[in-house]
């Protein structure tokens, strides 16, 4: 069952020309949108579905700086500088609030890697700090097991996936940007080289540039342009609870569960210790470009073979630009939760606050997490089609980072001094001999 999202007018003309149109309405497309209209620029966003219907509704709703790879870190710390005044910005109710966030560790060989990321928090004097056991329970009364302490960031925050892309898509529509739902982009036309148009399914609209935010659609949609994105699909389940009193305002994970207290008073659970993959052709075909990262994590993942592969082994990888095409086949990916990983974070967050023991499970949900073999994302240009741009692949951290990376977009596409250096996230890492690699700390 897909999460219940805030609904957003959508504009019922197709505009015939605009200076950018944003392929994706999720935290980066619509961000991007949103700043895009605050320099004036006139933006045509055009989303196959609703806004926000898929992982920018579906995730943790967390907005942190805590654990993430150092090459994120400069540009989630502006992020956050965005989120701490967005809802004055949009006029509305994001649902971000600074109430900090909690890693609890085990034992003290995971301390010990907890310990260690500090070292970037030093670098960018972040207030990211160890705790005792005894502290971590000071913070978070109710607190149970034989934990060995954690690592605490008090500046990290929240947010409501539900509200926050809704609320600032409209806002981008009250400054100028037009939102167009229902409306999937079937290509790019070029002139002289160029992007010069895009082709949607109501018709065409001509434009400098195009940036493409199309989360896990993004590699499908690159690849009828000859353009091979290195990118995967990791299905992500969770379910919210009833309201529950008494519970911790901090957002934490450890062990096998994560939290994040809700405006409604309560909890979206889910777990960082199994992630699910459904296999389906890509793996095999991008097989090498993600051995380090599998590696790396092979103790939590979760591998299953079912029909997934077929769709996707069926699904039309190149059409014509007059032809229906996937974005309109399948307008919002709506997965089925896992039951093994949810039933196994329900069990583990009872253990650590007995208070969740009576949790009622209110829904539960699933949504398809973009990533790329280094497990950070791309914000770059595309070489080889001049006035096209990609913003996709945020390996789970998107929703937090979102504003900051719609901001880098907006500069990047506007030839504006941008916001971070956009090196680490350039599209060419992956062709250039670089041979990125997830970082070992970050989560």
């Amino acid at each position: 069952m897909a999460p219940r999202v805030d609904p957003v007018q959508s504009d019922e003309a197709l505009p015939a020309r605009a200076d950018v149109v944003i392929i994706g309405g999720g935290i980066i497309g619509t961000s991007a949108a949103l700043f895009l209209a605050e320099k004036g620029v006139s933006v045509a966003l055009c989303e196959k579905g609703h806004i926000a219907g898929e992982q920018s509704s579906r995730n943790w709703g967390w907005c942190r700086k805590m654990g993430r790879d150092p090459r994120e870190l400069p540009l989630i710390i502006e992020s956050l500088r965005l989120w701490q005044d967005m809802n004055e910005r949009v006029e509305a109710e994001t649902g971000f609030r600074q109430s900090g966030i909690m890693y609890l560790a085990e034992n003290p060989a995971e301390l010990g890697e907890l310990e260690s990321w500090l070292d970037h928090a030093r670098a960018y004097q972040l207030d990211t700090r160890l705790v005792t056991r005894g502290e971590a329970a000071a913070l978070m009364p109710g607190l149970s097991g034989n934990w060995v302490g954690g690592l605490f960031t008090p500046s990290d925050g929240k947010a409501e996936p539900q509200r926050a892309a809704p609320a600032i898509a409209a806002a981008a529509r009250r400054k100028g940007a037009a939102i167009l739902t229902r409306c999937a982009v079937r290509g790019i036309e070029t002139s002289g080289g160029r992007a010069s148009a895009v082709v949607t399914e109501k018709g065409r609209i001509a434009c400098d540039q195009v940036v493409l935010a199309g989360g896990a659609w993004s590699r499908l949609f690159c690849g009828n342009l000859g353009i091979d994105l290195p990118q995967l699909k990791v299905r992500a389940s969770v379910m919210r609870t009833e309201p529950i009193a008494g519970g911790p305002e901090i957002s934490a994970s450890g062990g096998l569960f994560g939290i994040r207290k809700r405006m409604d008073g309560g909890y979206t659970v889910a777990t960082l210790g199994v992630r699910t993959i459904d296999l389906v052709p890509d793996n095999f075909r991008l097989f090498f470009s993600y051995l380090p990262a599998a590696r790396m994590h092979w103790n939590r993942l979760r591998f299953r073979v079912g029909r997934r592969f077929v769709e996707e082994w069926r699904m039309k990888r190149r059409w014509r630009l007059d032809e229906t095409t996937p974005f309109e086949t399948v307008r919002t990916l709506d997965p089925e939760p896992d039951p093994f990983v949810l039933d196994r974070a329900q069990t583990a967050v009872a253990q650590a606050f007995p208070l969740f023991r009576n949790m009622v499970v209110a829904e539960r949900w699933a949504g398809m997490i973009d990533v790329m073999p280094d497990a950070i994302p791309v914000i770059s240009p595309v070489d080889r089609i001049p006035g096209f741009f990609i913003a996709t692949g945020f390996s789970g951290h998107g929703f937090g980072i979102g504003p900051g990376a719609g901001r880098l977009v907006a500069d990047m596409v506007a030839g504006d001094p941008t916001l971070v250096d956009p090196a680490p996230f350039r599209l060419r890492r992956f062709t250039d001999g670089s041979n990125p690699k997830p970082h070992p700390l970050a989560s």
